[in-house]
């Protein structure tokens, strides 16, 4: 009896630990992500943060990749509902396959909106200052969609799809995402001066959706003006801190090209079924 005690109480003790305790799958990643990775844990372990790590390792210039090992981490991630990840790198020899591990990582899980908070660090004195803008990017089409072909000897064709319902997808997160953060404003960027008919629709499905939203200001911007003016300019919608800003981007544009140095900055990847969160440097 006493020994049926004991592992009952066994059990009952390992469940209610597992019930306290919460798993975020992880991939360290390539590049400095290993490192950024053993911080992470150091310091959650010093802090005590009820989470126990599935960790795997997907890596393509590590020999760390396959279907098997992806299929591995899709069923973590999805069992876990939240990731963090390092850089994966995504090797630019051609190998038989266009779309990278990282690509169709993201195509499994629908990982459709790159979230990038850029806010400037307290106390870290820079040429610019006060700034707090969110990118969130469209990363499932456009650029991303992997489809090339050698249409002729030395000619290359590379499409960019653009969707009606990928786009009013991505515009709707944004507007949602600026009015749960009191942000008073979203910027649409765009290449729709040259992409007349692609970035034309991304551009159309932004105009649609923010008429839905009448309390959220919204305009546009071709990309290579933004791009100048958050490096350069910083005009007074960025500078805003009691209502900052947020701006949407079909695939392919921003990301890196409109981070400002000396700041923090925060990479979020939401989809359907899991976040997942990036170890980034500024």
């Amino acid at each position: 009896m006493a020994a049926l005690s004991a592992g009952r109480t066994a059990v009952t003790s390992e469940n209610a630990k597992s019930e306290s305790t919460f798993q975020v799958t992880m991939l360290p990643g390539d590049g400095v992500g290993p490192e950024l990775m053993h911080a992470v844990k150091e310091v959650f372990k010093a802090a005590s943060v009820p989470v126990v790590f599935d960790e795997h390792h997907l890596s393509e210039v590590q020999n760390m990749a396959s279907e098997e090992k992806l299929d591995q981490v899709v069923d973590s991630m999805k069992e876990s509902k939240v990731a963090l990840i390092g850089k994966i790198h995504t090797p630019m020899e051609y190998k038989g396959e266009l779309a990278s591990y990282d690509m169709r990582l993201r195509r499994k899980l629908d990982l459709f909106a790159n979230v990038v908070h850029v806010k400037s660090l307290p106390g870290y004195k820079t040429r610019h200052n006060n700034l707090d803008l969110v990118i969130i990017r469209e990363q499932t089409e456009g650029e991303y969609s992997s489809l090339e072909h050698e249409s002729a000897k030395g000619v290359i064709e590379c499409l960019k799809i653009i969707t009606r319902a990928k786009s009013q997808r991505i515009a709707k997160f944004a507007f949602d995402y600026a009015t749960k953060k009191g942000r008073s404003k979203v910027t649409a960027v765009h290449k729709a001066n040259i992409m007349k008919l692609g970035d034309g629709l991304f551009l159309q499905c932004c105009e649609e959706v923010a008429e839905l939203y009448p309390k959220i200001k919204f305009d546009t911007m071709i990309i290579d003006n933004c791009c100048m003016q958050v490096r350069i300019l910083l005009p007074y919608p960025i500078q805003s801190r009691s209502a900052p800003p947020a701006a949407a981007l079909p695939a392919g544009q921003g990301d890196k090209k409109l981070t400002p140095e000396q700041c923090q900055v925060s990479w979020q990847s939401p989809g359907v079924q899991v976040w997942l969160f990036a170890c980034v440097l500024a």
